[in-house]
């Protein structure tokens, strides 16, 4: 089905933006984020966005792919469950005790559900162990990084496009690309009414279950990708991982309660020291469509120098934009 994935981007982004429009009177009503000291908005703001942006890419996804695998019907209930502890979450913050077994179970279910082995010599105790840790982290480094204008969108928006671009190109399977594709579409939607200044967040309703697709759909570039999938797996989101990674090590060897929400994030800090959120944005999407470049070229030329020389690439790139972030702004002296 090589058009359906190129289908499911125009659908679901109708089907994202309409959603929006029809459920915001709503979200401003009963789900309004209000500022206090570790937000970046400052005026109180409807989040809930994700809601639209969930069901348009899993019903993109249902209505074109006739009778879904098994794995995406896994993927399907992961991603609503994970909605709506995200929902709860957003209503009545729950405490880190009572998300992270459910956010653990749902990771689990579809690690379970799509099966396989990414290292044969790895025990397979062992890599299905650290898969899990890994598709946990993801899932909540992505709630993570969701604290700026367009910032999810121009993390997202890149490397859902590399991967629907992946899959046509043969580097994922058909149900994978069509995710991906539904999922971008999703994002497109809700683009418009989260650009700085956002009318509009996303929630934890969005975030929780955006990173949950995105781990399921970089297992399988690991997996399918061939000798340079790993690496494929690792450069595509290597800026989310490092920002929400480094902090997270930051705040423990500081002794800060890595769980409570804060504004340390490489990100939140280009803010605070003087860069406006356009820029921040685009820096950041600028970064991940030259990192997804840097993939595709592990995926082209398959082999370990391939992919060393584009990790170590990638790895210069991000540093450079992560230490341009933590550095005040220079300011024009005349002003």
């Amino acid at each position: 089905m090589p058009l359906t994935p190129l289908v499911a981007v125009p659908l679901a982004t109708a089907l994202s933006a309409g959603l929006i429009v029809a459920l915001r009177p709503l979200l401003q009503r009963y789900a309004l984020a209000r500022p206090n000291a570790r937000s970046s908005h400052r005026i109180p703001t409807p989040q809930g966005g994700g809601i639209a942006v969930v069901a348009a890419a899993l019903t993109a996804v249902f209505l074109l792919a006739g009778t879904p695998p098994a794995q995406v019907v896994a993927l399907a209930i992961g991603t609503l469950a994970l909605a709506l502890v995200g929902a709860i979450d957003d209503i009545r913050p729950l405490s880190v005790v009572a998300r992270l077994p459910l956010q653990a179970a749902c990771v689990v279910l579809v690690l379970t559900a799509t099966g396989g082995q990414l290292v044969p010599d790895v025990p397979l105790w062992l890599e299905r162990t650290l898969a899990i840790l890994a598709g946990l982290w993801f899932v909540n480094l992505t709630n993570f990084m969701d604290g700026l204008d367009w910032m999810t969108v121009a993390e997202m928006v890149p490397i859902l496009g590399a991967l629907l671009a992946f899959g046509l190109a043969g580097h994922l399977p058909e149900e994978a690309t069509l995710v991906a594709a539904a999922l971008l579409g999703g994002l497109l939607g809700f683009a418009p009414f989260n650009r700085p200044v956002a009318r509009l967040f996303l929630g934890d309703v969005g975030s929780l279950p955006i990173g949950l697709v995105v781990a399921w759909l970089l297992y399988r570039l690991a997996g399918q990708g061939g000798e340079g999938g790993l690496a494929a797996a690792i450069l595509l989101p290597l800026y989310s991982l490092a920002d929400a990674t480094l902090t997270l090590g930051r705040r423990a060897l500081a002794g800060e309660p890595v769980w409570q929400a804060h504004r340390s994030h490489f990100y939140q800090r280009a803010t605070a020291n003087g860069r406006s959120v356009p820029f921040v944005v685009g820096s950041v999407f600028v970064l991940n469509l030259a990192l997804a470049l840097l993939t595709a070229a592990t995926l082209a030329v398959p082999g370990w120098t391939t992919s060393l020389v584009a990790l170590a690439l990638g790895g210069g790139l991000v540093a450079g934009l992560l230490r341009l972030f933590s550095l005040p702004a220079i300011r024009n002296a005349a002003t």
